[in-house]
């Protein structure tokens, strides 16, 4: 029964944590898009994804380390993980704000968005700060707690929203500088929050530790490597278009991914749950039971995605309007081509998932990295000929390039047949009535 009321409780406050997060996401791009001029959108995208690198750069590696590891170890040994969790923290961080303080000019001049350079190197501050909220929020979930997590998440979206809507609703004018200060002020609240909750688990000194610093890298090095390139392979477009064009040409790109993000939601709420499966079944049951789970999960994707995207096809310029206002009406051809790319992410995350729970954690390295290599030529070729739409058609390709080199892995370690997941769509419906609808 306890274990019950743990899955029910956790995964409950997950889910609520999602959708009020996607919410506030929302409310907060509506607003904002609103406030600030094209150009003013374009470089504060291109702020945003330049700092997510950074905290994927340091939270990759230690993040499920440290989790695992406190979660799985004797209570004598949390104060050497956690200190060899501080330790490669802490060490990424100051190489970070060092290639910040170093690079900020030059990217900012690359970027042509000199206002992009006081905002790096104000954003250290912040940088600092959340490294502290990290640790805070993987101690929490390492004890199987996870309202700490979700209350600092919480306040830190909301203060800035708040501070968004009072600008917009009393038409004050704010820049972007002034949003930076405030990400300072959210990452301290969501400190406090954060210890509030975790205060009864901090009961550890420091203690170096080499043999629990070097687990803690072999563990994550891998996964950590693939997130970078994941990362980098969704921003290069949009980096490129401000290189190449303009920050107002990258900020109408990004409206059209935004709203494809949307539909991205139940693919990264099913990967979540497909891998601890995943995991478990190839243990126990084989991988027969891995390839029917692999090509059942794309096929309810690809369920619940399809009709979302035939709605967007067929009211883009309203929803483009309605969303981000009638001055972004350039991203509604680049929306259509975007939307394509949830078909095959229903395939590609999935694919990442199984490889990975498989033990092929190397293959999916290599597959980004390739992904990667190969937006970024491509989008240097396409942008010059095509413009905006070039980016759109440069990641597509490179999309449908990695969904054949994944299939053709999956087929040889799995035998999965991809058509067999179109073949559960079609079923997905009637047994999704049956089951929960017409059920006595």
């Amino acid at each position: 029964m306890a274990k019950d009321q743990y899955w029910l409780k956790s995964g409950l406050i997950n889910i609520i944590q999602n959708f009020s997060g996607t919410l506030i996401n929302l409310a907060t791009f509506y607003l904002l898009v609103r406030l600030l001029s094209k150009h003013e959108f374009g470089v504060w995208g291109l702020y945003l994804q330049a700092v997510t690198i950074q905290e994927i750069v340091r939270n990759g590696l230690i993040q499920s380390a440290l989790i695992k590891f406190i979660s799985g170890a004797k209570q004598e040994e949390h104060s050497k993980i956690v200190s060899a969790s501080v330790t490669i923290s802490g060490t990424i961080t100051v190489f970070c704000v060092l290639l910040n303080l170093i690079f900020a000019g030059y990217l900012a001049e690359k970027l042509k968005a000199p206002e992009l350079e006081p905002m790096f190197r104000l954003y250290n501050i912040t940088f600092l700060l959340s490294g502290v909220l990290t640790q805070l929020n993987c101690i929490e979930q390492a004890n199987l707690s996870y309202k700490g997590v979700f209350a600092s998440n919480l306040v830190r979206s909301t203060i800035l929203l708040l501070f968004i809507a009072v600008n917009f609703t009393f038409k004050f004018t704010t820049d972007l500088i002034s949003l930076v200060y405030v990400q300072m002020i959210c990452a301290v609240a969501s400190i406090g929050v954060a210890w509030y909750f975790v205060r009864g688990y901090l009961n550890f000194s420091y203690v170096f530790n080499l043999e629990w610093i070097k687990k803690i890298f072999n563990f994550g090095k891998f996964s950590f490597a693939t997130n970078i390139s994941s990362i980098l392979s969704g921003t290069i477009d949009q980096w490129m278009l401000a290189g190449i064009i303009s920050p107002a040409a990258s900020g109408a790109f990004n409206i059209a991914v935004r709203i494809t993000n949307l539909v991205d939601i139940p693919t990264n709420a099913i990967a979540t749950i497909v891998f601890p499966q995943s995991a478990k079944r190839i243990e126990t049951e084989g991988r027969d039971a891995v390839k029917y789970l692999y090509e059942k999960s794309v096929g309810a994707l690809l369920a619940i995605v399809m009709p979302a995207l035939i709605f967007l096809y067929l009211f883009n310029s309203i929803i483009i309007e309605l969303l981000a206002g009638d001055k972004y009406n350039d991203s509604v051809p680049i929306l259509n081509i975007t939307l394509l790319y949830c078909i095959f992410g229903c395939f590609g995350r999935q694919s990442g998932v199984i490889l990975d729970s498989i033990g092929k954690t190397r293959t999916t390295f290599f597959i980004v990295l390739f992904n990667t290599c190969l937006i970024l030529v491509l989008n240097y070729f396409f942008i010059r000929e095509f413009g905006v739409l070039g980016a759109a058609y440069a990641t597509l390709i490179c999309n449908i390039v990695g969904f054949i080199i994944a299939q053709a892995i999956l087929y040889r370690e799995l035998k999965v047949n991809a058509l067999n997941s179109f073949a559960y769509a079609i079923k997905f419906y009637p047994e999704f009535i049956n089951k929960y609808l017409l059920k006595k």
